[in-house]
């Protein structure tokens, strides 16, 4: 198997997460470099504060095999951003996979490379899908030819695995797992609007109401740009 660059892209205001629960995956698969690139080489800070500094700047990076978007906050503002969107689209169109976690399937979605795909996002973000022409799939982790996408946030380590075993084999994406210890057992089966409380899951999105109507503000002018 040919050695795989895989890259991740970071910009401020990302859920962390959605970057570092990958990583623990992808930087163990072998023969491959795992390198995050950025605008610049300042540090991002993600949505809580935590400073991430870059590998290298988008100008940097070689054509990435594997390329990985993470979500959070700051999609809205890389949406809109033009340098941001014309490297993830070379990069993604030259890939052998292309893998988002959370709101990064907005962030792909913006690129028109999501359209007619299957894909799947946070739950709360989950019916924008459609404003860049994707089929929206409820599953955890979806994938549609070279595109896997994974829901919100911890989903990115399900997506990782997926991901692994695709480029790598089961037993490779197994022996990762096991090291991990990724064998979740959470204390509440409170994970997703079907098996949460119904009054948790309004007062979730009530308190998100703002932030999402300023994304698919977002959405829809960069989707309108499309025609």
């Amino acid at each position: 198997m040919a050695h795989l660059n895989i890259g991740s892209l970071i910009f401020d205001d990302l859920d962390q997460v959605d970057l570092t629960g990958p990583h623990e995956v992808l930087s163990r698969l072998p023969d491959s470099t795992w390198k995050i690139y950025a605008k610049s080489m300042a540090p991002a800070r993600d949505m809580k504060g935590l400073r991430i500094l870059p590998d290298a700047t988008l100008e940097e990076a070689p054509p990435l095999d594997v390329l990985h978007l993470p979500g959070g906050f700051g999609v809205d503002a890389a949406m809109a951003d033009p340098v941001i969107l014309e490297w993830v689209r070379r990069q993604a169109m030259g890939a052998k996979a292309v893998f988002t976690v959370c709101t990064g399937a907005l962030l792909l979605g913006a690129t028109g490379l999501l359209r007619g795909k299957r894909a799947t996002t946070h739950w709360a973000s989950h019916h924008m899908l459609p404003i860049f022409g994707a089929t929206a799939v409820n599953e955890r982790v979806v994938e549609d030819g070279k595109f896997v996408t994974a829901a919100g946030v911890t989903s990115g380590f399900d997506g990782a695995l997926h991901l692994a075993a695709k480029l790598c084999g089961p037993e490779v994406a197994q022996g990762i797992q096991l090291y991990m210890q990724y064998d979740p057992r959470p204390p509440f089966d409170a994970g997703t609007p079907e098996t949460a409380p119904a009054a948790l899951v309004a007062s979730t999105r009530a308190a998100m109401a703002a932030v999402l109507e300023r994304r698919e503000k977002a959405v829809r002018a960069v989707a309108a740009s499309f025609t």
